[in-house]
């Protein structure tokens, strides 16, 4: 719809999304050095500090080149939230746009993606006796029983959560067990401001998905011969982070402590953790498929000069 003549038009923000290991971070760079936009991280292992190699955080000489917001912003003993991204995120996106730059959020998180888009209802926080509780039901159940229990209790947010994801999983267990209502009658109560913002959304997304599996692989392996098994053996000898923190639950990292502590073999812990960034890129496509309004960018070929035509249209017909 044609904007009034009184009234400004919104900013202008872009939103990259697509599944790990697809070529995100590359494309943002490469539009970076094209564009006047300031890059905005949406991953939530990368806020972390110390979490280098395992999440394919920049390095210090890109991101001392080209700055990017919301990484290391948090330490590893910490639970960093959809909500608390939300914040900073918002709080990032107009920094920017008062610099006079263009708000690019780059990653993977799709949950955080949502977060900004549709705001966050507001959950109430479980007590430790019932965190405790499911926790123990958790390593005595498995993930499998554990996503059964909840559909009896809430089937629309099991629908809506992977049996993969018993971070999810738990965190809606906790709400009902502790508020006596379903974690989806909290999100139907959600009525969230529009996200004041004029959005491009891109999906980066190879077309072959043969093409992701052998990519995902490759890059574990990358990871491995950069020092992976070190940094995380660094994080385990300050002797203050559990293995349950979401920090060392992020793929990878919780399999390279599953060896680290002799619970499975390297050749083990190398399987599983390619298998579980496989699964998550599974997970991220299923979002990205309930994305409304996006371009896909599948051939890599095409991607920076097709994404360059749809940032320059937006700007072209309202500016910036």
């Amino acid at each position: 719809m044609p904007q009034s003549n009184q009234t400004q038009p919104l900013p202008l923000a872009i939103l990259l999304m697509g599944p790990t290991a697809a070529g995100k971070s590359a494309l943002a760079l490469a539009l970076a050095a094209r564009l006047p936009v300031e890059l905005i991280s949406v991953d939530s292992a990368q806020v972390y500090r110390g979490l280098d190699i395992g999440t394919a955080k920049p390095s210090p000489a890109i991101v001392a080149q080209v700055p990017h917001q919301l990484i290391d912003i948090c330490d590893p003993s910490e639970a960093y939230s959809a909500a608390r991204f939300r914040d900073d995120a918002l709080a990032a996106m107009s920094a920017s746009v008062a610099a006079g730059k263009i708000p690019l959020l780059v990653g993977g998180t799709m949950l955080y993606f949502r977060a900004l888009q549709q705001g966050l209802s507001p959950l109430p926080s479980a007590a430790p006796a019932i965190r405790a509780h499911l926790t123990a039901q958790a390593q005595q159940r498995g993930a499998a029983q554990m996503h059964q229990w909840l559909a009896t209790v809430d089937a629309a947010a099991a629908a809506r959560i992977h049996p993969n994801d018993p971070q999810r999983v738990q965190r809606a267990l906790e709400v009902f067990l502790s508020t006596g209502e379903p974690l989806s009658a909290h999100w139907q109560r959600s009525h969230a401001a529009a996200l004041p913002y004029r959005l491009v959304k891109l999906v980066c997304a190879p077309k072959d998905r043969a093409v992701l599996r052998a990519r995902i692989a490759e890059r574990f392996d990358a990871m491995l011969t950069a020092g992976f098994e070190a940094e995380v053996a660094q994080l385990l000898a300050r002797g203050d982070l559990s293995p349950d923190l979401p920090a060392l639950r992020c793929v990878g990292y919780r399999q390279m402590v599953a060896y680290l502590h002799d619970q499975i073999s390297v050749a083990q812990m190398r399987q599983q953790a390619i298998d579980a960034t496989r699964q998550l890129a599974k997970r991220q496509f299923t979002w990205l498929r309930a994305e409304m309004n996006c371009q896909w960018l599948q051939d890599e070929k095409t991607a920076l000069n097709s994404a360059l035509e749809l940032i320059n249209a937006a700007i072209d017909t309202r500016g910036v």
